[in-house]
């Protein structure tokens, strides 16, 4: 089982940014090392679920024509819709339906270890079937989660579930990796 609604919200009970996301440098590295490890300058259409709070998509819009953020916080997707207005950002808990939009990049920021294996073996088959040609971008947090699954654990459930693509890691800190998944078709 993954983390509940209610540690969700209680993240964001007392700010729209927990993390400092829109004034760490720390994070502001993080998402540059994200934007570096993609396979390609442009895409059509990229989807994050996780979205958290849209910094991470105030980068992603640059790179792609339409961008959809989800996340399981309304407070969070109405911080995203301020932060980027041009977005698409969308409430939702998951395992619950996902856009059908024809994506060609799909990012997990530091959001596996928030699921549970049942889910993270959901959303691999989801991603399968609905976006095979799409590219997958996992950027993985490295220390203590404080959740069931940790970091490390929770990607390798989703990598060797998700068999139509193949994933090398691009990039890693002492605090962070960053791995990207291409369809097997392009290997």
């Amino acid at each position: 089982m993954g983390v509940s609604r209610d540690h969700l919200h209680a993240l964001y009970a007392e700010t729209s940014d927990p993390w400092n996301f829109e004034n760490s440098e720390y994070e502001q590295a993080k998402f540059a090392a994200t934007l570096a490890a993609l396979s390609k300058p442009h895409y059509i259409s990229a989807f994050e679920l996780g979205c958290g709070n849209g910094q991470l998509a105030r980068h992603l819009v640059r790179v792609c024509d339409t961008y959809t953020g989800m996340d399981a916080v309304a407070i969070a997707v109405e911080a995203a819709r301020r932060a980027v207005p041009d977005a698409c950002f969308i409430h939702g808990f998951y395992p619950c339906s996902l856009p059908e939009e024809c994506f060609d990049l799909l990012i997990l920021s530091e959001i596996l270890y928030f699921l549970g294996p049942d889910s993270l073996r959901k959303l691999s088959s989801e991603i399968a079937i609905a976006w095979p040609h799409a590219e997958v971008l996992c950027v993985t947090w490295l220390g203590e989660t404080g959740h069931a699954l940790q970091g490390r654990e929770a990607l390798a459930i989703f990598t060797t579930e998700l068999t139509s693509h193949v994933f090398d890691r691009m990039a890693q800190t002492d605090d962070y990796r960053i791995d990207r998944g291409l369809p097997r078709a392009w290997s």
